[in-house]
């Protein structure tokens, strides 16, 4: 267990830095998946309102994990009533961080949209990249992080790669 909360993120893009379309991935690849899911499982994990409202039914919420949902205007999501929801996810993710904040896990994972991955990347700790090796139709894209992470191992497979960033800084918020 690390010595202070971590918070990390897991995404996957392809060559154009889409992550969504529609409101859901525009591939199918289980490898990422099953990686998503033993990366997760329980630990918390924070997604904006699309994302969450884009879940399968029967993966809503997310399994073996506490959600959290940043939401600007929501107090609660309807129907679950075990999800947390964030109005300053920012500034909850600093206390996590902190040490001020106890949810009960040594690790918070950022798992989108878009909007959520631009506002976070700057607490995060860490990159769990999946990096699809094709273009896709996409109107969802991950930001540019490039300058802030190195990479830090990569795995390659068909059609795909994960990768690994560590932040370039370790001296932040």
């Amino acid at each position: 267990m690390p010595s202070s909360p971590q918070i990390l993120a897991i995404a996957a893009m392809d060559q154009a830095r889409v992550i969504g379309f529609r409101n859901a991935l525009p591939w199918r690849i289980p490898e990422d998946m099953q990686r998503f899911k033993e990366l997760t499982v329980g630990q918390a994990v924070l997604m904006g309102r699309k994302t969450f409202d884009s879940l399968p039914a029967k993966f809503k919420p997310l399994p073996d994990r506490l959600n959290i949902v940043a939401s600007r205007s929501a107090t609660s999501v309807p129907g679950h009533p075990e999800v947390q929801v964030w109005h300053a996810a920012c500034a909850e993710l600093q206390k996590f961080k902190a040490g001020a904040l106890d949810l009960g896990v040594a690790q918070l994972w950022v798992i989108g949209g878009s909007e959520i991955y631009g506002q976070t990347m700057p607490l995060w700790d860490e990159l769990y990249l999946t990096l699809v090796h094709s273009k896709h139709q996409g109107d969802a894209f991950f930001p540019e992080f490039e300058t802030q992470f190195r990479l830090d191992s990569e795995e390659r497979h068909e059609g795909f790669s994960f990768q690994h960033y560590v932040h370039s800084s370790p001296a932040r918020p």
